[in-house]
């Protein structure tokens, strides 16, 4: 990502526009239930324990058999609400970047199991902390980015780099995209991928 004001196509904006209705269409009304259950929690008490990152963990239907699971169990709730309590003010303080927030953080809960290396599970806790900040990461919201156009790497400080991308994308974006959240845009590039699949299959002679 670069300083350098963000320009897209027409079109671009179309296709964004376009797959945000598709899924708002097709994905029952119903499926955040889980992620608005978890942000009314956190709002209360300013942080996320083990029974909502398991909630969140199945939100996100990421696998739970692994070795980090194990571990981010055997921790005390309290070591794991002292993590998530730093991430979540860190998203809201709007007195840094949107960026910036992301970075400080996606950095608390790097010391976690589960959290030191990828970013889709971070990324439902930070936005279920500060949901008018964040946004939700995963592979295809990345593939969404490409297909814009917007590069975004997999080195270190992915996430913080991601959600640059989001908020280059509403401060730039036409109306009614520029009133959307964070979350919009999120959901709209997580279905770009899927949506361009079936368009394909539409337009192709003999399908």
């Amino acid at each position: 990502m670069t300083d350098q004001p963000l320009a897209l196509a027409p079109d671009r904006w179309q296709r964004l526009g376009t797959a945000h209705q598709a899924y708002t269409e097709t994905v029952s009304p119903y499926y955040d239930e889980t992620l608005q259950e978890v942000t009314r929690r956190a709002c209360t008490s300013g942080s996320i324990g083990k029974a909502d990152i398991g909630a969140l963990l199945m939100w996100k239907r990421l696998r739970a058999d692994t070795p980090w699971a194990s571990e981010l169990m055997a921790l005390a709730d309290a070591d794991v609400r002292r993590a998530t309590a730093a991430a979540a003010t860190a998203a809201r303080d709007t007195s840094l970047s949107r960026r910036s927030a992301a970075q400080a953080g996606r950095a608390a809960l790097a010391s976690l199991p589960g959290f030191r290396t990828g970013d889709a599970l971070a990324s439902a806790v930070l936005t279920a902390a500060a949901p008018d900040r964040m946004a939700v990461y995963d592979r295809r919201a990345h593939n969404g980015l490409r297909t814009l156009g917007i590069p975004l790497s997999h080195a270190p400080g992915r996430y913080s780099r991601y959600i640059e991308a989001i908020d280059q994308l509403l401060t730039a974006a036409p109306d009614p995209i520029r009133n959307w959240t964070a979350r919009d845009i999120d959901t709209a590039l997580y279905w770009m991928t899927t949506y361009q699949h079936s368009t394909n299959l539409i337009n192709t002679p003999g399908t």
